[in-house]
């Protein structure tokens, strides 16, 4: 932790939450400046609380990008919905993303009126995420039901930003409005640093992300991945480092492994050279990624291997 010597230095930590896809990953990393959480338009891609680091010269706001809340049908999507009520009850500041080429439905309600009955409420800020994807009219409309929120729920949106993060539009303003909700505090992380996830973790994302492109709609809730082994290879110059990454992507049935595999492998080598490639760009380092397929049954469902996976 560093301390800052400025009294009018701002930090806290907000999170963002919404419906699945509301597009809160892309926010965080258009935010952050990096990629920091894994994006697709597969649902239940977030399954952790990863933590952005924005550090400015007036500020330090820690996000953390929730799962998407929705009703629980295994005891891994319990868990996740855990995760985001207790990220609730952490945080300064509470951004609720609307996607603008989505109608407000029954499901963005029920999110903000479990907010309206939260005993020690956050700060909140509403924010009308895709704009790029609508016009005008639309985004004027959307601003109108979200404004309707707060006599319907009894809360107070202290901010509403429309914003795209594909063509970074507004996302200044995203930031400054969540800053200014912010107390006076030291900065808890020091400059450069991005995000405090773990190498592993993000690294078994980043391949998640990558086997989510191009599988049945079924598919991406029942994929996990565990990292086997990481580490440097033995003997390399010092000047041409090579990490090694044994990993397995995790299926809860016998007939999924085949599909993750693909006709004569070609799926799975699609994933690891995209993966590879993303990996290496976020250490730095040429990466050598080693992918298996391995089932674990109704891993969702069961206590012990969801323990083992992380969740």
């Amino acid at each position: 932790m560093t301390s800052q010597l400025n009294e009018d230095f701002r930090s806290g930590f907000a999170c963002f939450v919404g419906r699945p896809n509301a597009g809160k990953s892309t926010l965080t990393n258009a935010l952050v400046g990096q990629k920091v959480a894994i994006t697709s338009s597969k649902p239940q891609t977030t399954r952790h609380a990863v933590r952005g680091i924005i550090s400015r010269p007036d500020a330090q706001l820690v996000l953390i990008d929730t799962p998407g809340l929705s009703k629980p049908r295994s005891l891994l999507q319990e868990r996740l919905n855990d995760l985001v009520y207790a990220t609730w009850s952490e945080v300064d500041v509470i951004g609720v993303v609307f996607a603008s080429n989505q109608h407000i439905g029954p499901g963005d309600e029920y999110l903000v009126k479990e907010l309206s009955e939260l005993p020690q409420r956050p700060r909140l800020m509403a924010i009308s995420s895709k704009t790029d994807l609508v016009s005008p009219i639309r985004i004027a409309k959307q601003l109108t039901e979200i404004a309707e929120l707060e006599d319907k729920f009894g809360i107070t949106w202290e901010h509403v930003v429309p914003c795209s993060s594909m063509d970074m539009d507004q996302v200044d303003e995203v930031a400054d409005a969540l800053v200014s909700m912010l107390d006076v505090g030291p900065a808890w992380y020091p400059d450069g640093e991005v995000t405090d996830e773990p190498i592993e973790t993000l690294v078994a994302e980043l391949i998640r992300e990558a086997a989510l492109e191009r599988v049945r709609d079924e598919l991406p809730h029942s994929i996990a991945v565990e990292i086997d082994e990481m580490g440097l290879r033995e003997g390399r110059p010092e000047d041409r480092p090579l990490l090694d990454i044994y990993a397995s992507l995790v299926v809860e049935r016998e007939s999924q492994k085949p599909i993750m595999i693909g006709r004569g492998g070609e799926h799975i080598k699609q994933v690891g050279t995209q993966a590879r490639r993303q990996v290496s760009a976020l250490l730095g380092t040429p990466v050598h990624l080693d992918l298996k397929v391995k089932v674990i049954r109704e891993w969702q469902r069961d206590p012990k291997a969801l323990n083992r996976l992380g969740f």
